[in-house]
């Protein structure tokens, strides 16, 4: 079970993120402009090893015409991860473990391997903000079996009633609007 530390970090996950998201191709945000971002959600997965930190985080970027929600899988490391030069989002200093190495987790074999097992069923998807504290906004649809795993990095809203519109079996989690809705979407999913 990973632990939950009430400390800071510096610099902080928004303002890491902040510079790496706006230089992904898929960043819907105005070119030369930094993203304004706030934490809207996500969840957490542990690493079975208690080594690395797995969070799945949703931001929003009100730096735009529209609010964007952006999916941004994170791995944290107490050392840098060999071979993985291109996917290191930066580092930070957490109050309590150290300097930390942040990644893109879609290229972190440990996230890679905890977002399958929980697809499969095997792991349990954890509350964003406490220690051993399940999320039960999170579910896990079956539905067409595939082996490529995609990660949806634009989150698209259905309210959290509507039925999952994806025929693979995915993860859905929900996220709060800046209007305070909340709102669901698939996260990640097994393609063919």
């Amino acid at each position: 079970m990973a632990v939950v530390h009430r400390t800071t970090m510096s610099p902080g996950k928004l303002e890491l993120v902040a510079s790496w998201l706006s230089a992904q191709p898929w960043y819907e945000g105005r070119p030369g402009q930094a993203p304004e971002l706030t934490k809207a959600g996500g969840f957490r997965l542990d690493d079975p090893e208690g080594e690395v930190g797995i969070e799945f985080m949703v931001v929003t970027d009100a730096g735009g015409d529209t609010p964007v929600a952006y999916h941004l899988p994170l791995t944290y490391r107490g050392a840098p991860l060999p071979g993985a030069e291109q996917a290191l989002v930066g580092t930070s200093e957490h109050g309590v473990l150290g300097r930390r190495w942040v990644y893109d987790g879609t290229q972190d074999p440990v996230l890679v391997a905890q977002l399958r097992a929980l697809l499969r069923g095997e792991a349990v998807p954890q509350d964003q903000n406490a220690s051993d504290a399940p999320d039960p906004t999170v579910t896990v649809v079956p539905g067409q079996d595939g082996t490529t795993l995609s990660v949806t990095r634009v989150l698209h809203a259905t309210a959290p009633a509507d039925p999952d519109p994806d025929p693979a079996t995915h993860v859905s989690a929900t996220w709060r609007t800046p209007d305070g809705e909340q709102v669901r979407a698939v996260f990640a999913a097994l393609r063919m």
